[in-house]
């Protein structure tokens, strides 16, 4: 019997070279139509459907393929029952089916217009996939250009044939994944009763957090990320642990750059930040939030907001770094850092992407989903609680030392002055434990310096040590029931107190 194929495919790669390969192996071959037109333009000899189904394609297009000849064809199993059905109804069986779908994300992708869109949601071609690979062991199904190959190699292994099915129902999966997302988004509904997660791997490490985790990076449907799709210039190939610090380090570094003038560096270690300043060039930011902690940034991963130069890239010359990321990197900095330091991760991010509104954290068996703390400052109502106002420069602290406390694990607090971290305290499991820690961290520089906390205090030992370490200025949520007690002891010690109102706990 002659074995028969039905090709239609939106990504047409290599399908004209599989379709003649197939035919001169004496396979009947079956088409719609651009695949048919290129199939027949290149001399390769097809059929179309509506030939098959006798029935012509109607709705413009909308329908071609939903018919009995054609999904009984590929659903059959080859048992004298199915098959005697089959000779009733003057219906012959499909034994390959290649298809992709149509280019519905890359529609949305480019702007379309929602009438357009819609009109790239594929039916027929799903049906027949999922028809296909449910008749695996009798239909071979095929999504990928990659697995040509494997199909003309000779007899194909039921495990292959399974996984090729597996592949093709997970390349259903995320098509309509894709299609829900997209519709969510356009009715408004930021937490349906389902959310659908379509991942896509971009790339595999060597390990997860430790060397016993196996671990991989994975692209969400539909998103990209200033690291995820960031061009790496030199070094090794990025870890798990680098990803996740690069990303945390440039969040910071844009959410600053936004909103201070020169140019940001911010160091992180473990996901927090160790080291952050301002100043007019790269070598002076990355000197000044190298200095503000030099034991802790030492293996650290490093974010500027501007272009590296050379004299930037020198100035890294004594410090051991995984990873730096940046706008951009100009040829002689990069030759430098290729020769110089082999071994460093040269990132250009991808500064246009940015990351998409919701935060998935997981936890066992699941997600905590909640919208991205993407508050701005200038989306905050700041009100002087005390009686000495800040200066005009304590209000240029404040705001920048806001900014990083926003990024650390909380517990958090930071101490900052003249534009660069002087201590940081993050993670810890109490708020005076956090303050201690900046505190001794900035030891003398913590004089003159202001204090930012992402949550309230809930009594007022974080003023007093603050006071007694030389702080001047204190910018906090508010809202806790001892507030007057805490701007109490303020007004008591000389120091400016500032409310947000805007909670930024991050676990």
């Amino acid at each position: 019997m002659t074995r028969r194929a039905l090709i239609s495919v939106s990504d047409k790669a290599g399908v004209v070279e599989f379709g003649r390969e197939l035919a001169a192996r004496g396979w009947e071959l079956l088409s719609t139509g651009g695949t048919l037109a290129a199939l027949r333009a290149a001399g390769v000899p097809a059929t179309a459907v509506s030939d098959v189904t006798g029935f012509p394609e109607i709705l413009d297009g909308r329908v071609k393929t939903l018919h009995p000849a054609i999904h009984g064809g590929l659903l059959a199993r080859r048992e004298p029952g199915h098959l005697a059905e089959l000779e009733t109804h003057g219906i012959g069986p499909i034994d390959l089916v290649c298809v992709n779908l149509y280019p519905f994300r890359e529609t949305v992708a480019r702007g379309a217009a929602f009438e357009e869109a819609v009109e790239q949601i594929d039916i027929g071609g799903p049906a027949m996939l999922r028809a296909a690979a449910k008749n695996h062991a009798a239909v071979l199904v095929l999504v990928d250009p990659a697995d040509y190959p494997l199909a003309l190699a000779g007899e194909v292994s039921p495990q292959d044939r399974r996984r090729l099915a597996a592949k093709a129902f997970r390349h259903t999966a995320d098509y309509d994944a894709a299609i829900a997302g997209y519709l969510t988004g356009e009715e408004g509904g930021q937490f349906p009763d389902r959310l659908t997660l379509s991942l896509s791997r971009v790339a595999e490490v060597r390990y997860g957090e430790n060397p016993h985790q196996p671990g991989a990076i994975y692209r969400r449907e539909g998103e990209r990320g200033p690291v995820l799709d960031a061009r790496l210039l030199s070094g090794k190939p990025m870890s798990f642990n680098n990803s996740a610090d690069a990303d945390a380090a440039w969040a910071l570094a844009a959410e600053l750059s936004g909103q201070e003038e020169g140019t940001v560096c911010v160091a992180v270690k473990h996901g927090n930040p160790c080291g952050v300043a301002v100043a007019a060039t790269v070598a002076e930011a990355w000197e000044r939030a190298r200095d503000a902690d030099t034991l802790s940034v030492f293996g650290g991963v490093v974010a500027v907001s501007r272009p590296v130069d050379l004299a930037g890239a020198q100035a890294m010359r004594g410090t051991f770094l995984e990873v730096l990321i940046a706008p951009d990197v100009t040829p002689e900095a990069a030759a430098w850092l290729a020769a110089k330091k082999p071994d460093l991760r040269v990132l250009v991010a991808a500064s246009d992407a940015a990351p998409g509104p919701l935060d998935l954290r997981p936890i066992a068996g699941g997600f905590a989903v909640q919208q991205r703390d993407s508050r701005p400052w200038d989306d905050l109502c700041p009100e002087v609680v005390t009686t000495r106002q800040p200066s005009e420069q304590e209000w240029q602290d404040l705001r920048f030392a806001w900014a990083v406390v926003k990024h650390a694990r909380s517990n958090a607090v930071a101490l900052a002055r003249g534009g660069v971290t002087v201590g940081l305290g993050a993670g810890a499991v109490s708020r005076i434990w956090a303050a201690e820690r900046a505190v001794a961290n900035a030891g003398e520089r913590a004089r003159g310096s202001v204090l930012a906390s992402e949550a309230f205090f809930p009594f007022d030992d974080v003023v007093r040590l603050a006071a007694g370490a030389g702080v001047t200025a204190i910018l906090q949520p508010g809202g806790a029931k001892r507030d007057p007690e805490v701007i109490a002891a303020a007004n008591e010690l000389g120091l400016s107190m500032v409310f947000t109102g805007s909670r930024h706990f991050r676990h």
